[in-house]
């Protein structure tokens, strides 16, 4: 019998991963990882984490399993938090939920996994695992979940081979009604539970509000760029090459304050990202603004009117050399080559057709179409049909 060490969040998927493990002859230990407990951020009354500690607990006993409880804050703040503030303040925007799955599930608690004598690690993430033998070697493969609304993969995009190695994801095959319908069968509490929204583990926090309890508040304008500005009148320059090319397609916009009007005020530009729209409260235009630029150093906000302004779209995206990640290590480009891939630039984006062209000094993503609110210190993963191949943080 191997042992498992499941993530159990105390939400319905990694209830029904442990009911299925255990069904499969696997000997199954429940772990809930405990992220936060600073009080000087109060995130609500509620007290999310011992409300879903204690829900875990019930289905562990349910299933007859043992549970206990990690307390993982410390690395958590460390690596997750303070990251996620030092990128805010430089005007970029992390993904907390792919680090905390790189840094936390698959790093922190799977070592205390391992240490418990696990052969495995499993969570309720809705992918699937492939194993190929490449030159007489495994080759682990990231794939999409069965379920298209549901699916996960890209929250995992910056695993590695060992990590993958040792991962198990047993509601991968499953669609969320199916999985729901086998809590209800089995009786488990989670089984009607809503899903969470909030941070990685840490429950119901609102990025926002985490935000300006964090980093203090500065009041700025709000410009409103035209879509008939100039800015977006670049002369297009004869390229002797496809690199000038994509470098010229990449570079993002330069606004300044005198392009636009002062619609209003805000009061920290740290606090919007690229394609936001809630927030700004601004009124009196035809149709909603959204943030097309954030600057941090002048503390503004430039935006435009619909969300077919153009400022919010371009089609190629760099990634540094540093921040680039292949999940399959066979598969990674040399300086010279491309390779034509699906990729997205956000969960639940739909996969859109695009282009790998590997320079000296990194990756460049040339989508067929353009995108809307290419952000930043976000992930772009890219796949071929349902495998999901690498990743990189967008520069």
């Amino acid at each position: 019998m191997k042992r498992v060490i499941v993530g159990l969040s105390g939400g319905v998927d990694s209830s029904v991963a442990a009911y299925l493990l255990k069904e499969q002859g696997y000997e199954v230990i429940g772990l809930f990882m405990k992220n936060w407990h600073d009080e000087s951020v109060t995130i609500s009354n509620e007290c999310p984490w011992l409300e879903d500690s204690n829900d875990a607990m019930i289905v562990a006993e349910k299933l007859g399993i043992p549970f206990q409880v990690v307390d993982l804050s410390e690395q958590y703040k460390e690596r997750i938090v303070d990251y996620m503030f030092h990128e805010y303040e430089k005007g970029r925007t992390p993904n907390p939920d792919v680090l905390c799955n790189r840094e936390i599930k698959f790093d922190v608690f799977l070592k205390i996994a391992l240490d418990l004598g696990a052969d495995y690690v499993a969570t309720g993430h809705y992918c699937r695992k492939g194993e190929e033998i490449i030159d007489k070697k495994p080759v682990y493969k990231l794939l999409a979940g069965k379920d298209g609304n549901k699916d996960q993969s890209y929250f995992l995009c910056q695993l590695s081979q060992e990590q993958l190695a040792k991962a198990l994801f047993p509601i991968g095959e499953l669609t969320k009604p199916e999985v729901r319908k086998i809590a209800a069968e089995q009786d488990l509490i989670t089984a009607d539970k809503k899903d969470s929204q909030g941070l990685c583990f840490i429950g119901k926090v609102r990025l926002p509000e985490f935000l300006q309890q964090k980093l203090q508040p500065k009041e700025g304008v709000i410009v409103q760029i035209p879509a008939t500005s100039e800015v977006y009148n670049q002369k297009v320059p004869v390229f002797t090459c496809k690199e000038e090319e994509l470098a010229f397609y990449a570079k993002k916009t330069k606004y300044s304050v005198n392009q636009g009007k002062v619609v209003a005020k805000h009061q920290g530009a740290h606090y919007f990202t690229k394609g936001q729209r809630k927030g700004l409260a601004v009124g009196g235009t035809k149709e909603p603004l959204f943030v097309i630029d954030t600057d941090v150093v002048e503390n503004v906000i430039y935006t435009g009117e619909g969300k077919n302004h153009q400022g919010l779209y371009r089609n190629v995206l760099f990634v540094n050399n540093e921040e680039i990640h292949w999940i399959r290590t066979d598969l990674a480009l040399n300086d010279g080559e491309s390779l034509p891939v699906l990729a997205r630039i956000r969960y639940r984006q739909k996969l859109e057709n695009a282009t790998l062209y590997k320079v000296k000094d990194g990756l460049y993503v040339e989508f067929e179409n353009p995108q809307s609110a290419i952000t930043e210190g976000q992930f772009v993963a890219w796949y071929i049909n349902d495998e999901l191949l690498g990743s990189g943080v967008i520069s």
